[in-house]
């Protein structure tokens, strides 16, 4: 190490907080280590400089770029990977469109506020690992349409809530909701993270999923996804954050009585999956 990385360090030998002390320490070492291996020149750090400013002027209250940024260098799912003991439901990204209040619905309902897409129905359970069903769970859910699209990437087309709910299991653990088969979609290129892509020569794109996060009281909560089985972009998604076990099939269902049950036309497709929580 240089006198100034030697410097940097010591520097920070009297920060209180102890883990803070590790992670700043840690951070400058890799850091000046970077420097020196790439030969990091002055023209380059400035541009480095100048990305990371655009990327944080492109955060907004509905988008967070730097999140994204996160996902497209593999950061995001590393954490989720370091922390996760893989016993209960695998984990993987939050994504850059979740939003703090999804509108609580009733089991059963329509997240698809716009109709359109393919009508589809999402049903499962809320298990502890040891199979117990957890009624009174929280599940939160968040899509795209069947366009591709959040609602808060088209404010000015899709009504607030589109795609999202927030549903309390029953007595047996069970939810259930409404929807559209979700379609594979770009994340946003018109940033600094677009930009990367293109300099890198990557694509875009990420293969249909839907969001969850399920929490229930004496577990640690969950953020997955699952992903629609056959979608081209499975094998080379944008941030990452496929895992096997999250892949279902949205099987296509031929049953009038069925349909009438869920409250859905009849063909539909119907995706079953079951979360399961580490206790606490």
């Amino acid at each position: 190490m240089t006198d100034v990385t030697d410097e940097a360090i010591h520097s920070l030998h009297a920060t209180a907080d102890p883990r803070l002390r590790e992670l700043l320490t840690a951070l400058v070492r890799h850091l000046h280590a970077f420097a020196h291996e790439t030969r990091l020149t002055q023209d380059e750090w400035e541009a480095a400089i100048r990305f990371l400013t655009a990327t944080g002027q492109s955060c907004t209250d509905t988008r967070q770029e730097f999140i994204l940024l996160s996902d497209v260098l593999g950061l995001s799912m590393l954490v989720e990977t370091i922390h996760s003991d893989g016993h209960g439901t695998e984990s993987t990204v939050l994504g850059p469109f979740h939003m703090t209040e999804s509108p609580a619905r009733e089991l059963g309902a329509d997240i698809d506020l716009m109709g359109g897409g393919e009508p589809c129905v999402v049903s499962g359970r809320v298990l502890s690992t040891d199979g117990t069903p957890l009624p009174g769970a929280a599940v939160d859910v968040w899509q795209a349409n069947g366009q591709g699209y959040y609602d808060v990437q088209q404010p000015e087309i899709q009504p607030p809530g589109n795609g999202r709910g927030l549903f309390t299991t029953d007595a047996e653990g069970g939810f259930r909701f409404r929807t559209c088969v979700p379609s594979s979609y770009p994340i946003p290129t018109d940033g600094p993270v677009g930009d990367l892509l293109r300099a890198t020569g990557r694509h875009p794109y990420r293969p249909a999923h839907i969001h969850f996060i399920a929490s229930a009281d004496g577990h640690a909560p969950v953020t997955t996804h699952i992903f629609v089985a056959g979608d081209p972009y499975l094998a080379s998604d944008a941030v990452f954050a496929v895992k096997q076990s999250l892949v279902r099939a949205f099987t296509p269902t031929d049953d009038p009585s069925l349909a009438k049950e869920f409250g859905v036309p009849n063909p539909f497709r119907h995706a079953r999956v079951d979360l399961v929580l580490e206790r606490s």
